[in-house]
């Protein structure tokens, strides 16, 4: 009785889910998420920004490094990558201010963030890893799936609305 030990292969599998996809779909994913990654960190303090011009009047440097668990130099830098940017504007000693594009972009990433988190929550997820979930989610969903996202919660009954 003969025994192969040959490293065995699994099955190739043709139409699964769970097949490689086509080499320049694949490459597309890929760039896609490396995309989604540049713009996160902007697109996340800009949304913060205009939270807290929206909520507290001001974006002061401390608040935004609270808020992001981050240091206030590294606050710093990116307020001068974003004033590069064209998305802030800021003056020594006084708060941050939102340029036209700064406000376009973080209407868009607060409406992507909302779209997602409310979509989590209709499935059930609850509202501490859903916030969380939903911060990571909203930079790199497609317009498709948020569409999607709009229409499932459109068509999803109201939970607790008395």
């Amino acid at each position: 009785m003969s025994h192969d030990h040959s490293p065995q292969r699994a099955p190739a599998k043709s139409a699964s889910v769970d097949a490689l996809p086509p080499v320049e779909q694949h490459a597309r994913q890929y760039a896609t998420v490396r995309q989604a990654h540049e713009t996160e960190l902007i697109e996340d303090y800009v949304e913060l920004i205009g939270d807290l011009l929206t909520h507290r009047g001001e974006a002061r440097a401390a608040d935004i490094a609270a808020r992001m668990g981050v240091s206030q130099a590294t606050v710093s830098k990116m307020i001068r990558r974003l004033n590069e940017l064209e998305l802030v504007t800021s003056r020594p000693y006084r708060s941050l201010f939102l340029t036209e594009a700064g406000t376009a972009m973080a209407a868009r990433s607060r409406k992507r963030h909302d779209i997602v988190l409310h979509f989590l929550r209709a499935l059930g997820v609850g509202d501490d890893a859903a916030r969380i979930d939903a911060e990571g989610m909203e930079h790199h969903v497609s317009d498709e799936t948020l569409g999607i996202m709009q229409r499932f919660m459109a068509a999803a009954p109201r939970q607790g609305s008395d």
